[in-house]
């Protein structure tokens, strides 16, 4: 009798750990090849740099990596951002070259083409910052499938933060948005991809 419940009690847990083991499976991020999935997103867009406008077709025939955030972000951007300089610093010197990192900021009001040049420096060469107008960010915000919302904080000197999707986008050598990785891929998945796309 006592074996039996013995029994009984490891097909429990080992049911539960099986569960749990195909929900981590399906929750764990994942990486969307965008051209593969049929979707059209992306398209060419122009914003506003501390050198001035910056349009995405200015790098043709390179590799971009798009991000969209703010640089008030306590968390999240700068990891990504992170990810994304140290997937270029595993390239090797010749294809780093050849990659562009573009940081999109949806503050406008906080974040000048000045701050996001400082901002962005602190991670990379290969990255610039750039900002528009209201429109102008919904419009690439809309073009790109992200999102944003600014959520008012009451107790903060901050005032309000924004809450934002947190993917990078992997624009090809022909201006074509190729797949996208949510921010907390390693930087090991990115340099992956952008070799991939390199290599095309």
């Amino acid at each position: 009798m006592q074996q039996l419940k013995t029994l009984k009690i490891l097909l429990i847990l080992s049911a539960c750990l099986l569960v749990g083991m195909v929900t981590a499976f399906l929750l764990k991020p994942t990486q969307v090849d965008v051209k593969a999935s049929g979707h059209k997103l992306g398209g060419d867009f122009t914003l506003t740099s501390s050198a001035g406008p910056v349009s995405l077709s200015d790098f043709k025939g390179k590799v971009v990596a798009i991000y969209i955030g703010y640089a008030s972000c306590p968390d999240v951007c700068p990891t990504a951002l992170a990810v994304l300089s140290q997937a270029v610093r595993n390239l090797q010197a010749e294809q780093r070259d050849q990659v562009q990192g573009i940081f999109i900021s949806v503050d406008p009001e906080r974040d000048t083409p000045e701050k996001l040049a400082q901002y962005t420096q602190f991670f990379s060469d290969r990255l610039i910052g750039v900002t528009g107008s209201r429109e102008q960010i919904d419009r690439v915000v809309r073009q790109y499938g992200a999102f944003y919302r600014v959520v008012a904080l009451d107790d903060s000197a901050l005032g309000y933060a924004v809450d934002h999707s947190s993917r990078l986008y992997l624009i090809d050598r022909d201006g074509e948005l190729a797949g996208t990785l949510i921010h907390n891929s390693t930087p090991t998945e990115l340099s992956s991809w952008l070799q991939r796309l390199l290599a095309d």
